[in-house]
């Protein structure tokens, strides 16, 4: 479905990101990927794939590299087809004792980096009539949690950003829309349920379903597969007007 396609996937070495770019490179997409720490084994997983695979190491908190990048993934394929603004990192700290470093990290990778990937790929995406635009949000960009204050104000960031450029883009074949997960089992969350069951004294098992119940009421994690097909679905004709959508994936976390 998306063979001749370029999908960047920012923050796309492990986790969330890379489940997205092997989902869309399983569609035919050629992919970027960005990100942190040894490229070469999700490379080759998306190389394995069939399709071509570049890598760019941008540090997402600083706009000449996120330019950079861009340029690069211009000169490798031409134009970017589908970019899923996925980077993300988090503090956890009442208000009062957040570090300014901190908040403005935050803010820098997790919101103002996409409106830089998007400003600079929204221009061929018009030219071509035809472009996505997938934010990676979360539950946290609808409703909030305490000591994250950072993190909620980024992300409610994300959906309002999401809403002007898909009214932006409305009359044209470019979209932009939001993916908004509730707890997904990723190597920062496994690191939190294992801290509380040394912290707690309890099962990592224990651990786990105690932080499910807090706020998702599947008592279920979200899956990187099933993000993954949303973004696939997002880049189909029958999501042509799907557009400034904030789709929740949070077992019910946002329903209550």
């Amino acid at each position: 479905m998306l063979k001749g396609k370029t999908a960047l996937v920012t923050g796309s070495t492990s986790g969330i990101g890379l489940g997205i770019a092997k989902a869309l490179a399983q569609q035919g997409a050629d992919i970027l990927l960005n990100g942190f720490g040894d490229a070469e084994a999700p490379k080759a997983e998306i190389a394995a794939l069939g399709v071509r695979v570049e890598y760019h190491g941008a540090d997402m908190s600083k706009p000449s590299d996120i330019e950079d990048m861009m340029k690069f993934g211009a000169s490798k394929f031409g134009r970017i087809d589908v970019l899923v603004n996925n980077a993300g990192i988090q503090h956890v700290a009442m208000i009062e004792d957040f570090p300014v470093e901190r908040w403005d990290a935050v803010i820098a990778i997790n919101l103002s980096s996409a409106f830089h990937t998007t400003r600079l790929a929204i221009p061929a995406m018009r030219e071509a009539n035809w472009g996505r635009v997938i934010n990676i949000a979360s539950a946290h960009g609808l409703v909030a949690s305490a000591q994250k204050s950072a993190y909620v104000a980024a992300k409610h960031g994300i959906v309002g950003l999401t809403k002007a450029v898909a009214l932006e883009t409305a009359t044209t074949g470019v979209t932009c829309n939001a993916i908004c997960p509730g707890w997904v089992l990723t190597p920062l969350v496994q690191k939190q349920i294992d801290d509380r069951s040394a912290r707690e004294g309890i099962s990592v098992a224990q651990a786990q379903k105690d932080l499910l119940g807090e706020k998702q009421p599947s008592l279920q994690f979200t899956t990187v597969e099933q993000l993954g097909g949303l973004a696939v679905f997002l880049c189909t004709p029958a999501a042509d007007q799907v557009r400034g959508v904030a789709w929740q994936v949070d077992g019910g976390w946002t329903a209550q």
